[in-house]
């Protein structure tokens, strides 16, 4: 098979996007892309308006919504320790043992995935004048023929790049035209406009409430903003999509909340990032980790993930700040004398954005502006979902809305 790999931050992915890989499937060059939400960019290390999940999953239901065929999204940057330069992330891409994999994963018959492949780079035409200033370009080809598009305007002397790639690195360099909009994803997050962004990516950010004032993260620290595009990449391995989109949603309310009630913004993003970082382990793990932060506070299973989050995140993300524990570990039940951070947490953890279980809108409206009522709010809906189901409630529970006055 001819393999396409186009690689890029997708942040977010809009027509122009879309364009480029249907172009690409169209010139005759290739038979199948492969896309790559970067992780680490060397470009845009930390600079990303979103951390890697999003940008991954948003582009993986953008191609299922849009039911592009022949075209894949991987994942294969989560595996790649440091930044994820272009020759490192192809050496592991065209390997036999990744390749073979991944197609046969996403549908390609074993014997067709087996096959001898020949991999291509997309990569706009504007950017082959700068190619020979990447990280080991010389590498680069030695993996991948450079196919560049063509893109509507575009001044660059074409054949004058391809002939000095090709004369100094001995690579080759295929030309195809780009049929599509002109637009830019800095252009889309700083004007607002949206409308460039194909309908399955608009969803997304919709729910999730993304490129927003609340995910803009203004105030945060830079050392809180890398621990917490790190920690994304750490949980995509212990978590699935929902479950990681939700925990990165809790973190980023948990930010906008610490502003409006006057708490650590650092330390309320990164607990509520962490917060459900243990969600998914297994039920023996869980439950080894409650028992070593909170003893035999926490026995029902549904619980067990709240304190065992403390754990993890304390033993396998370095965390070791005791209140971002305490938030991380008490965010499902509450207690008695919680910080205004660990309400925060508890708080976000309920009504984050893409939380649709009930109407939520009078507790996120009160949310803005009295945090003990949004926190009696969500108490009374808590207290009435386990009166209806005949469960106890939680004896720390009680004692968070005692001192609610409930």
């Amino acid at each position: 098979m001819r393999i396409g790999v186009y690689g890029g931050s997708f942040d977010p992915v809009h027509n122009g996007h879309i364009a480029m890989i249907r172009s690409a499937l169209k010139s005759g060059f290739i038979d199948c892309v492969i896309v790559i939400p970067s992780v680490r960019n060397s470009f845009k290390l930390y600079t990303n308006k979103l951390p890697a999940p999003y940008r991954f999953y948003m582009m993986k239901e953008t191609v299922e919504g849009l039911g592009l065929k022949n075209c894949y999204v991987s994942d294969i940057e989560y595996n790649i320790e440091g930044v994820s330069y272009t020759a490192v992330v192809l050496a592991k891409l065209t390997s036999d043992a990744y390749i073979r994999d991944f197609l046969t994963d996403n549908g390609v018959k074993r014997k067709k995935a087996e096959e001898h492949h020949e991999f291509f780079w997309i990569m706009g035409s504007d950017t082959l004048g700068t190619f020979e200033t990447w990280y080991k370009p010389g590498e680069i080809l030695n993996y991948a023929t450079l196919l560049a598009a063509v893109r509507p305007g575009d001044t660059t002397d074409v054949d004058k790049a391809s002939s000095s790639i090709r004369k100094n690195l001995g690579g080759r360099v295929e030309i195809f035209r780009l049929d599509g909009v002109e637009c830019s994803s800095s252009e889309i997050t700083t004007s607002g406009d949206f409308s460039k962004v194909p309908d399955p990516a608009r969803e997304f950010i919709k729910l999730h409430a993304l490129y927003t004032e609340n995910t803009k993260l203004a105030g945060v620290s830079e050392d809180a903003l890398k621990q917490f595009y790190d920690s994304s990449v750490w949980m995509y391995h212990y978590l699935g999509a929902k479950r990681l989109l939700h925990t990165l949603n809790v973190g980023y309310l948990s930010a906008h909340l610490a502003d409006v009630f006057g708490c650590d913004k650092d330390k309320a993003l990164i607990a509520g990032a962490l917060h459900d970082c243990a969600k998914e382990l297994p039920l023996e793990k869980q439950t080894e980790l409650a028992r070593e932060y909170a003893g035999s506070l926490f026995t029902e299973k549904k619980l067990l993930h709240s304190p065992a989050g403390a754990s993890f995140a304390s033993e396998q993300f370095g965390i070791k700040d005791k209140e971002i524990l305490d938030a991380i570990c008490y965010h499902t039940t509450g207690r008695g004398n919680m910080s205004i951070l660990e309400k925060v947490v508890y708080l976000a953890d309920k009504i984050e954005p893409s939380r649709t279980y009930t109407d939520l809108t009078p507790i996120r409206e009160a949310a803005e502006k009295d945090l003990e009522s949004a926190m009696r709010m969500t108490a009374s809906a808590v207290r009435d979902k386990f009166v209806s189901q005949g469960r106890d409630i939680h004896p720390m529970t009680l004692l968070m809305m005692k001192d609610l006055g409930m």
